[in-house]
């Protein structure tokens, strides 16, 4: 493999002190790989086109961002992860100036999983940058509409918070393209916009409806005295309430959809939430209203209320709920277009019509994006937008390891936190183990094929990956009291049982037998408020009891690795629970957390490996409109409490927490808007920068206990993994380290990994997901502390400095060949004196030198890959290598430890990498022995021959410098000269061809007998099998020896004879080296 290095960072040293955290140009420097999969995509919330350039489509989904292509969906990147919400509830572009385009932060479908937003932003160059322009606490923004007669005139329609009154919600305006804002439509502290439209032919008509609802964590309304639908004509100043009398439905409104016609405007329908939810339909433009139809037009409105009208055709409706429905009726009828049979994913968010071609549409739902050329008789599905919702995440033991988890609306899944094989992670290498909305998942320790996965509501199966066989096996109670299980219900693994398993409904169930039979360890661990769990009820005006509001309940189970009677539980209730004695007894310990909000959520819990009574305790209570962050840690047992999170370091609420198992300063936090890091157990924390992982809801971390690696899940844009912390611990261990000029940092074991080829398609084109994935080779990373003196020695020890020139010797030494050629020497290579260079030396665990590499460093962060080669030797070639070329990569050094030592400017510093063989190999030590004493002799062969070449080449060279020198011969002389010269290049082209093709040979020969053929087979007999050689490499070898001493001994005679004659020749002619200069008279 060849030498590659990545800078990763450039930027400005700072000494960390205690309590500081982390410079964001320090942690730019590492890299965080988004290994998706995005088959399953996520739910899409917003979609705007470019109406001139259709292919040019702006999408925005429910906590992913705001995502860009243009080329009509094939490619797609990501242009808003830099912004504080990546939560997306609406898109508008400019379309007289399209590089103009508004985005309204905050899901506007408020599910129990809403995510919400820090306000409006706009973009005047196509979304390369953002400004934001105000309206952060509305929380959600539904709708954003432009006047098309003055662009800088916006109105914004927005839901305000779905959990908590407040009075930032209604209709805003502003005249001076986002810089002041006025609210002009409000009715109640619990009202935002549902839906806003403005009349094609004229801007200042707008139709609002506003839509009362509120969320607690036990409850949802749908619908209230503050819902219902408004006109203006005057752009805001007036607005008239359209009521009953005018033929909406009697009494309180719920969620209201709206579509006007864009080629008749006096034609408006309403999907009307209401005691009986029907469309209605005006014919004049909003004043007066008839019932259309109850029938067929969406089953949540609370979710999904949204009505489209074909741009050319005011009687053809597209109703998004579950499923797609179509009338060609003006809504009197529908046909089911989408369902489960089309294969397009239930559950529709946004829609998309072409102003121009109505054939042309795009469709936004929970599994991702839909587009349709053909009016919607066809779909193609986007399978390379990675905005997945997980809710948490698992790792295995295997190698390469793999990730598990659920997601929200799209099941739970297993898949590679890397590859072997060409390709990258492809949405192929996942694999679904559960449908429904997917949750935690666990694999077994001692067969991952075996696992346990969830969806919604307690449901828990014990799955078979291999063959489908999942056997549900949720908890009974044996006295028939009903279960309340959370949404996200609890599970963890029971420590050193490889069948046990915890689950949490309102008691902890305990499981030793895979799930057959269950053991109750616990009393109600919750509050068991009874006015908080009547969930059947939950809805509003229309019923939607999916166990979303399920409520006091378990929904984190902690056992500690340390002592397996330590067990800690929390609720959704504010319940920190804690037994010491395997659940005999439980202390609720929440009284004793001084700071902690009454009733919040505690969704995690993590366990320090290091002592069972330290925990830290994740709480968040936003579900109360209380944003800020809570995390607090203890050290015994839960007596004493400190927090350790403040809303300055950490701005959003905190979702989970990892500590590190190799050093407990070192911490990883989760948070609605990014994920953050301490290197000094929560005194100081910094978010990592959303250059290397966007602002997006991270709701589970694992470390790897023997990949050192943490894989991350994220609520929006699935699953991440740092494939190195190394260097974060190293700074946690020492803030200063730093302020050293030159440091290498520990790196993972490298293992000699083989790779196949790629599964399915090779050549995908652009459409292809494809998954960053890890870099092969033991990579070593390297800091260089900005403004290092380039001629400073000073800081190299006397031993450094003398360690350094016996290293050179030993390089110098290690490049001796056998002299296979009379009367010649090998030069030995110059080492590179260029600025900015490391030299990288390879010792074994003897302290022999195996190899010299060397790379320029950037200030900062560098990534060297070795490939765990030794010095290998060059095959003949009529290209030389350049005078300070390093060593050419050679064989796999055995497994074992090596040193590698770095110089810079002075500065020296060492590293030990263990490296492994591929552990899915079946290989001895012999035959790895065996293997390399043949390659040992096999490169002696094809040393001897790359000397032999290069000798003709030497000769080919002098011919050309005496046929340069001859120009001032006599004319005799040269006739001589040239004829001696042709036969003399016959004979050499011969000789070359024993070695390879001519020069410039034209076309394709694959059925060669040179000597390079006879190399490179041997090659891949020896270096593509581990193994001891077989018959086959032995007999090729055999045959390769014969070869090449053929071939030396025809270049030595070549020397000894036509060549040493020739020279004689040329010593023997008298001719003038200068051309006769006429003196002027």
């Amino acid at each position: 493999m060849k030498l590659t290095l990545f800078f990763l960072a450039l930027f400005s040293s700072i000494t960390i002190l205690p309590g500081q955290p982390l410079d964001e140009k320090i942690l730019e420097g590492f890299s965080i790989r988004n290994v998706g999969p995005a088959g399953m995509s996520g739910r899409i919330t917003a979609i705007d086109v470019v109406n001139s350039a259709p292919n040019h489509i702006y999408i925005g989904s429910a906590s992913g961002g705001v995502w860009e292509s243009t080329d009509g969906g094939v490619e797609w990147n990501p242009i808003f992860d830099d912004q504080p919400s990546l939560a997306i509830g609406a898109i508008k572009i400019n379309q007289q100036n399209p590089s103009e385009i508004w985005v309204g932060t905050g899901e506007g479908n408020p599910r129990n999983s809403q995510n919400s937003g820090k306000g409006i932003f706009r973009s005047l160059d196509g979304g390369r940058t953002w400004m934001h322009m105000g309206l952060t606490e509305t929380k959600v923004i539904h709708r954003i509409l432009i006047d098309g007669h003055d662009p800088s005139t916006i109105y914004v329609g927005a839901g305000g918070s779905p959990w908590n009154p407040s009075t930032e919600r209604g209709v805003f305006k502003s005249t001076d393209s986002g810089k002041t804002w006025t609210k002009i439509l409000y009715s109640n502290d619990k009202s935002g916009v549902g839906d806003l439209i403005m009349d094609p032919a004229n801007p200042r008509k707008i139709i609002a409806a506003l839509y009362e609802h509120m969320r607690t964590p036990w409850d949802f309304v749908s619908g209230g005295a503050g819902s219902g639908l408004y006109i203006t004509y005057d752009g805001g100043e007036k607005w008239k309430k359209i009521t009953a009398d005018e033929g909406l439905p009697a009494g309180q409104l719920g969620r209201i959809g709206l579509a006007v016609s864009p080629s008749k405007p006096n034609i408006v329908y309403a999907l009307v939430e209401a005691k009986e939810n029907g469309l209605y339909r005006s014919t004049d433009g909003g004043e007066h209203w008839n019932l259309v139809t109850t029938n067929n037009i969406g089953n949540r409105p609370f979710y999904y209320h949204e009505i489209y009208v074909d741009p050319k055709n005011e009687n053809r409706l597209w109703n998004l709920f579950s499923y797609v429905s179509k009338s060609e009726d003006g809504g009197r009828t529908f046909e089911t277009i989408l369902d489960y049979g089309k294969g397009v994913h239930p559950d529709h968010h946004a829609f998309w019509i072409h102003p121009d071609n109505p054939d042309y549409i795009i469709d936004g739902n929970d599994g991702g994006l839909n587009i349709s050329r053909d009016g919607g008789r066809n779909w193609y599905f986007c399978s390379n937008i990675p905005v997945g919702q997980f809710y948490h995440l698992n790792v295995d033991m295997e190698y390469p390891y793999n990730l598990y988890g659920g997601m929200q609306d799209n099941g739970s899944w297993v898949g590679p936190a890397f590859t072997l094989k060409a390709g990258g992670i492809r949405n192929q290498d996942w694999r679904e183990l559960y449908f429904g909305d997917g949750f935690d998942v666990l694999p077994k320790l001692s067969d991952t094929r075996y696992g346990w996965a969830m969806s919604q509501g307690g449901n828990l199966a014990y799955y078979d990956r291999e063959t489908g066989y999942n056997q549900f096996v949720r908890p009974v109670h044996p006295d028939g009291v009903f279960l309340r299980f959370n949404w996200n219900a609890a599970i963890a693994p029971v420590p050193g049982q490889d069948c046990g398993i915890y689950y949490g409904s309102q008691f902890v169930h305990k499981s030793l037998d895979c799930g057959k039979s269950w053991e109750i360890i616990s009393p109600d661990l919750t509050s068991n408020d009874t006015t908080k769990q009547n969930q059947h009820l939950s809805g509003g005006l229309t019923i939607d009891a999916t166990s979303a509001e399920n409520h006091t309940t378990i929904i984190c189970i902690a056992p500690s690795q340390v002592d397996q009677n330590v067990i800690w539980v929390g609720t959704d209730d504010g319940y920190l629970q804690l037994t010491r004695d395997g659940g005999k007894s439980w202390t609720n310990l929440t009284p004793k957390i001084t700071g902690s909000p009454a009733g919040a959520w505690i969704p995690q819990i993590e366990v320090s490996s290091y002592q069972a009574g330290e925990a830290f305790v994740v709480m968040n209570h936003y579900r109360r409109g209380d944003w800020s962050a809570y995390l607090f840690h203890t050290t015994d047992y839960g007596q004493t409490w400190k927090k350790i999170v403040n809303d300055q370091q950490v701005t959003s609420f905190v979702h989970c927490v990892a500590q590190d198992p190799v050093v407990p300063e070192l911490l990883f936090l989760g948070a609605d808007d990014g994920m953050y890091v301490s290197t000094d157990k929560g005194k100081s924390w910094a978010r990592f920068p959303s250059k290397i992982f966007p602002r997006v809801p991270t709701l589970d971390m694992k470390i790897h206990p023997t990949d050192h690696s943490l894989a991350i899940a994220t609520f929006g844009r699935a699953l991440w993994v740092m494939d190195n912390i190394l260097p974060l611990r190293e700074i946690a261990r020492n803030r200063s380290i730093l302020d050293k000029p030159f440091q290498m940092f520990p790196t993972q074991d490298a293992t000699q990994a083989q790779y196949r080829s790629v599964d399915g398609i090779r050549f995908t084109a652009d459409a292809e997901f494809k998954g960053a994935n890890r870099m092969g080779g033991a990579g070593i990373i390297a800091y260089v502390k900005p403004e290092v003196k380039k001629d400073s020695l000073a800081t190299e020890s006397a031993a450094g400095g003398k360690e350094k020139q016996q290293k050179k010797q030993e390089i110098k030494s290690a490049d001796n060949q056998k002299n296979v050629v009379a009367g010649d020497s090998i030069k030995q290579p110059e080492v590179k004196k260029d600025k900015n260079l490391l030299k990288l030396y390879v010792l074994s665990d003897e302290g022999d030198t195996l190899r010299y590499i060397s790379q320029k460093l950037k200030d900062g962060w560098n990534r060297i890959g070795w490939d765990m080669r030794q010095k290998g030797v060059r095959y003949p070639s009529r290209q030389e290598p350049a005078k300070d070329a390093d060593d050419p990569s050679g064989q796999y050094v055995l497994p074992g430890l090596y040193k590698l030592v770095g110089m810079y400017e002075g500065h020296r510093d060492s590293v030990t990498v263990n490296v492994r063989l591929d552990p899915r190999l079946n290989i001895t030590a012999a035959d790895l022995t065996a293997r390399n004493a043949m390659l040992v002799d096999f490169n002696a062969e094809v040393s001897r021959t790359q000397v032999a070449f290069q000798a003709l080449q030497d000769v080919r060279k002098d011919v050309k410098m005496i046929e340069s020198m001859s120009i001032n011969a006599p004319d005799t002389t040269q006739t001589k000269l040239k004829e001696k010269t042709k036969e003399l290049l016959k004979q050499l082209d011969e000789l070359e061809k024993g070695f390879m093709e001519p020069e410039g040979l034209k076309g394709i020969r694959r059925e060669t007998d040179n000597l390079n053929r006879y190399l490179g087979t041997t090659g891949a007999y020896l270096n593509s099998s581990l193994g001891a050689p077989g018959a086959n490499a032995k007999e090729i070898f055999s045959q390769t020896q014969q070869e090449v001493e053929k071939n030396v001994v025809a270049v030595n005679t070549f020397l000894s004879g036509p060549w040493a004659t020739y020279k004689a020749f040329i010593e023997g002619l008298d001719w003038p080296l200068f051309k006769q200069i006429e003196i002027p008279k």
